[in-house]
């Protein structure tokens, strides 16, 4: 290295040990970009530990203290390019926000988008460790996402999909019904109706489903008939073995429990096979904390699919009619089209922007499928 060459011009890689002279204008930019992003994740790592607890606190702030090495990377080669200390895209200031004053569910949806799109892989000036950090991240902050989103896939599925079929399965009526040459109150009729006639079908639909695995759980939970009926058993054919190698337990601790439950065992020994009250229903199907109510399923399912059969008729509930109120109703859909795919993205680690088109072409194909209909027969009547 050069010791007299003007420090503006050299930077030092402290992580490769190598320098990097005269670094260009793009080089300087994109370096630059990058410690904005790290500056930026580091922060919301740190506000949501901050906003969480335990362990989960305890991840994130390594994941956030990984993202202060990486800046340090960054500020060694920029030297003083490093200042003014660049700052964050629009988006990344978004997602400070949404930290700062939301749950961790969606922030990390995002996050986890964004170390999956990191370039370090391919950058030269990224070391390999870093790349990897960044990968590792990744999967970090989607385990810590998975019981956000179990929590969130209950009723929140119901009230997503809801709306969505809501939004589709009206805009598709009434463009039938308007393409046909209905008048703009009979458009209006049918809306209303197949708002009502889907939500209530939604509601009942979602209520049984939920209601039906509810009880095929508990229909496989284990009941407490072997402490009711335990001293009345013959010990000498001992039936209560059954009971647990059916339930999964190997014949040894099979019997060892059964030994216990007849009070002949006050077990010190492997204590694996020792009773444990706490452990009752230990070999009982749990019940699937995704699951939701059943109660709350029905509402979610009714609520948000009329608040998505809404949408197409608010033009003809104004007064509009004729072609202007179909294509308001039109953009009006695609906007909420767009919205529930980018949710639904989000959550589940997709482009929200992808998943939004996707659920844009479907209502709209569904939209123009019945238009077509409503055409055709509206020619066939006239």
């Amino acid at each position: 290295m050069d010791r007299n060459a003007p420090s503006s011009v050299i930077a030092t890689d402290t992580s490769m040990h190598k320098t990097v002279a005269h670094p260009s204008k793009a080089q300087i930019r994109r370096w630059r970009r990058y410690l904005a992003e790290e500056i930026s994740e580091a922060h919301i790592y740190s506000v949501l530990a901050r906003r969480s607890s335990g362990k989960e606190a305890e991840i994130l702030q390594e994941v956030a203290n990984a993202e202060l090495r990486h800046q340090n990377h960054w500020r060694a080669l920029l030297g003083e390019h490093a200042h003014p200390e660049p700052r964050p895209s629009a988006s990344a200031r978004m997602l400070q926000l949404l930290a700062k004053n939301f749950g961790t569910v969606f922030v990390l949806a995002l996050a986890q988008r964004t170390e999956g799109r990191s370039p370090y892989a391919e950058d030269p000036d990224a070391t390999e460790a870093m790349a990897a950090d960044e990968a590792i991240h990744e999967e970090i902050i989607r385990a810590l996402s998975t019981s956000g989103r179990e929590k969130l896939s209950g009723n929140f599925r119901a009230a997503v999909f809801g709306a969505n079929d809501g939004l589709v399965s009206n805009v598709a009526l009434i463009m039938g019904i308007g393409a046909s040459g209905a008048s703009s109150s009979m458009v209006l009729l049918s809306g209303i109706a197949g708002l009502l006639a889907g939500a209530l079908s939604m509601a009942a639909g979602e209520f049984v489903s939920v209601r039906s695995q509810r009880e095929m759980l508990d229909a496989s939970r284990p009941t407490q008939v072997t402490l009711s009926v335990a001293q009345d058993l013959d010990i000498n054919e001992n039936e209560l073995v059954l009971i647990y190698k059916a339930r999964g337990m190997s014949d040894e601790a099979a019997h060892h429990r059964a030994m216990e439950r007849f009070g002949r065992l006050d077990c010190d020994c492997d204590p694996s096979l020792s009773y444990n009250p706490a452990m009752e229903e230990e070999d009982a199907p749990q019940e699937h904390g995704a699951l939701g109510s059943d109660i709350g399923a029905a509402a979610s399912s009714f609520c948000f699919f009329a608040s998505g059969a809404l949408i197409p008729i608010l033009p003809y509930i104004f007064g509009l009619g004729g072609t202007f109120a179909m294509i308001l109703s039109l953009v009006l859909v695609g906007i909420a089209l767009m919205g529930t795919g980018a949710i639904v993205g989000l959550l589940s680690g997709a482009s929200p922007f992808k998943r939004g088109v996707r659920q844009l072409a479907i209502g709209y194909g569904a939209a123009l499928a019945t238009y077509l209909l409503g055409l055709l027969f509206g020619a066939t009547v006239g």
